[in-house]
């Protein structure tokens, strides 16, 4: 037999793609700890976790408005099944953690979307979780973006914003209600 043969099957690791923004990460230099653009191992049972105290969070966040634990991931396999998910828990308690539209306060937790928009004090986190096999570990994997996250999903202005030059006197029933007009009446 041959070593190809022999070698053990290659299994797929689960990885939590993390992206950070803040809107003063350039002056601030907040996200200077984490490892970015480089896959890392985490063993399955032990918990990612991301705050300011470095003897505690494997991830470090440099601002003293992170709380000494600000947040932790649990990697777990549901019952009775094959599907690898995480779990998010607010381990501040002086700040809410928004995942999507759902606000955890202290000790709160929910399973992390495949995807989702983590939000704490001006911090945007953009999670996506990629399948895998891997029972052993999970593997992180750190990016940072220039831009706002939640820029991407903002709702239009139910208001009409009209164009610069056009003058309201032009258009005298803006502000007011439409008026209804019977086609019969002349």
């Amino acid at each position: 037999m041959s070593s190809f043969e022999e070698a053990e099957t290659e299994e797929t690791v689960t990885c939590l793609h993390l992206t950070f923004y803040h809107p003063c990460q350039e002056h601030k230099m907040m996200f200077r700890c984490l490892s970015f653009c480089k896959r890392e191992q985490v063993r399955a049972d032990e918990m990612a976790t991301f705050g300011r105290d470095s003897n505690v969070c494997r991830y470090n966040l440099m601002d003293t408005r992170v709380s000494r634990v600000q947040f932790s991931l649990q990697f777990y396999r549901k019952l009775n099944s094959s599907e690898f998910c995480f779990e998010i828990k607010n381990m501040s308690k002086k700040t809410k953690l928004l995942v999507d539209q759902t606000e955890l306060g202290y000790l709160n937790k929910i399973d992390l979307p495949w995807k989702c928009i983590i939000c704490f004090g001006d911090y945007q986190i953009l999670a996506e979780t990629q399948e895998g096999e891997s029972v052993d570990y999970f593997e992180t994997y750190l990016h940072l973006s220039q831009v706002p996250i939640l820029q991407e999903r903002c709702v239009p202005s139910l208001q009409p914003i009209p164009e610069k030059g056009i003058s309201s006197p032009l258009f005298p029933s803006q502000g007011k209600s439409p008026i209804e007009i019977d086609e019969n009446e002349s």
